[in-house]
Order: C-alpha cells, then sequence, then structure tokens
C-alpha cells in the first residue's frame, strides 16, 4: 500500500511538473505577445465603433495596455506617451458600442525564453522611522 502511494505521488507531482508542455505554440506566444504588450513594447491601434451608425467614434494608436473592466463596464487603456510618461483612457462599453484592438507591428516573442523582472523598491527592504511624542 505503501509503494502505491508513493508512486501516485510521483505520478502526481510530475503530472503538474509537466503541465505546462500541454500549452500550444500559439498559446504561449500569445501569452507573450501581450506580456509585451503590457511593457509598452507592441505598437496597436484600437478603434471604437459605434454599431447603430457602423462608424467609429475614435481610435488611439500607440504603445498601449488594454484590459477589459466587467464590474464598471469599462476599456481600461494606457498609453505610453514619453519616457516615464503615461496617459490611461477609460472608455465605456455598450449594447452600441465595441472595440477592435490591432498589432501594427511584427513582435518578436519566443516560446521557449522566459523573463524574471524585479522590480528593486519590492526587494529592498526600506525602513522608514517617524518621531511620535513631542520634542
Amino acid at each position: 500500500m505503501k509503494k502505491f502511494k508513493f508512486i501516485l505521488i510521483i505520478l502526481l507531482i510530475t503530472l503538474c511538473m509537466t503541465g505546462c508542455a500541454f500549452d500550444s505554440d500559439a498559446d504561449v506566444a500569445s501569452y507573450n505577445v501581450s506580456k509585451e504588450a503590457d511593457k509598452f513594447k507592441v505598437k496597436r491601434r484600437i478603434v471604437f465603433i459605434n454599431l447603430r451608425s457602423d462608424s467609429y467614434l475614435f481610435e488611439i494608436t500607440g504603445n498601449c495596455s488594454i484590459e477589459t473592466d466587467n464590474t464598471d463596464k469599462q476599456l481600461e487603456v494606457i498609453c505610453k506617451v514619453g519616457e516615464d510618461k503615461y496617459q490611461k483612457h477609460f472608455l465605456r462599453l455598450s449594447n452600441e458600442t465595441t472595440y477592435t484592438v490591432e498589432q501594427l507591428e511584427y513582435s518578436e516573442v519566443s516560446k521557449y525564453d522566459y523573463e524574471i523582472v524585479f522590480k528593486p523598491e519590492s526587494i529592498i527592504p526600506i525602513k522608514i522611522e517617524t518621531e511620535t511624542g513631542g520634542k
């Protein structure tokens, strides 16, 4: 019985470790392109369309990251407009509006490579001292 449990545990660990291997190349590339876009390295054109009139309301072009906020029914678009300068736009979604996102340039991503980025402010402990009381 102990041998059976041991083999079952090894089998489960192996299955968990190889779980990533079941992703298709397209899934991995899609994930990598989305991550690059969130780092403002992908040029996109976002077009907001009025479905009733079949006309576009406006478009945003640039290195933009997008996120759909289903709770507030809006598309949140953040675009890099300069060195350390960003603009955030909120686009209301309704039954009469939709949007398309087009990638305008080729993205070079790998299905094999990965990157770990540490934000220094998260890993370097900073001690903040404050004084309380009257001096």
